[in-house]
């Protein structure tokens, strides 16, 4: 269910681990995180695009619990959220046509991905969608030492400071639907106030069709719902113009994540 993107990806039932093949660490890695423990600190050299501000930091929602699972239910209005890995042609596509819709969606980027792709970090947040962290090497950060877990929220975010200004409006933990207290808190140091989680999940990494991704979505989505979603799958791709159409069918508008929670 939490697989992202990449199409060697696969997920368990709901609330497990993804098998996936998340590979190495990054030879460099120790050397990329000296600064890890101070993600939201200012910038040094950073690979922003010239003329481009600093991106937009997490934030604290008032009134949303640590670990958000959904939005308002009493506004049309969802957030269709997508695990960042995989072939970046697809996540071009996948973004193309959210804009063609009128759609904005919310990014969790793997560090690894941003790593081999990072002009996608910058395509992300110039259409207007919203970016987070889904952890260094996607692994099952739920089941990792506390030093190793805080290293893989701080690794990516170190990659988003770098490539953006900022470490990214949201952190989602890799592998699971929803983050353990430990993780929650690990996040909060690193400077994430919200963990996000979801209430629908789309099951596209299983690669069951698009009619089939669009029905699932279509039967669960709802006020406020936070939809899990990955890039990498064609399925993915396919499905969406049906399903952005029922939204606005249903006047249920697309928005990021952060516009869900705003007031």
């Amino acid at each position: 269910m939490t697989g992202t993107g990449g199409t060697a990806t696969t997920n368990g039932p709901a609330g497990a681990a993804s098998p996936g093949t998340p590979g190495r660490a990054p030879a460099s890695s120790s050397a990329s995180s000296a600064s890890a423990d101070t993600p939201g600190a200012a910038p040094g050299r950073g690979h922003a695009r010239p003329g481009q501000g600093s991106a937009p930091a997490p934030r604290r929602f008032p009134g949303h619990p640590a670990q958000v699972e959904h939005g308002p239910r009493d506004r049309p209005r969802v957030a269709l959220t997508f695990h960042g890995q995989g072939d970046p042609a697809i996540a071009r596509a996948v973004l193309a046509e959210a804009e063609r819709a009128g759609a904005r969606i919310t990014v969790l980027a793997v560090g690894s991905w941003l790593d081999e792709h990072p002009d996608m970090a910058r395509r992300i947040l110039d259409g207007g969608h919203d970016l987070g962290n889904h952890t260094q090497r996607h692994l099952t950060v739920s089941e990792m030492p506390e030093w190793e877990a805080y290293r893989e929220i701080t690794d990516c975010a170190q990659r988003l400071r770098r490539l953006t200004g900022s470490i990214g409006t949201w952190f989602r933990p890799s592998r699971t639907q929803y983050a353990t207290p430990l993780v929650q808190r690990l996040a909060r140091r690193a400077g994430y106030p919200h963990v996000l989680s979801y209430d629908v999940d789309s099951l596209d990494f299983t690669s069951p069709g698009a009619t089939a991704v669009t029905r699932k979505v279509a039967g669960e989505i709802r006020n406020g719902s936070v939809v899990s979603l990955h890039f990498g799958y064609a399925d993915t791709v396919a499905a969406l113009p049906a399903l952005l159409d029922d939204l606005h069918r249903r006047k249920l508008r697309a928005v990021t994540t952060t516009e869900l929670l705003t007031t």
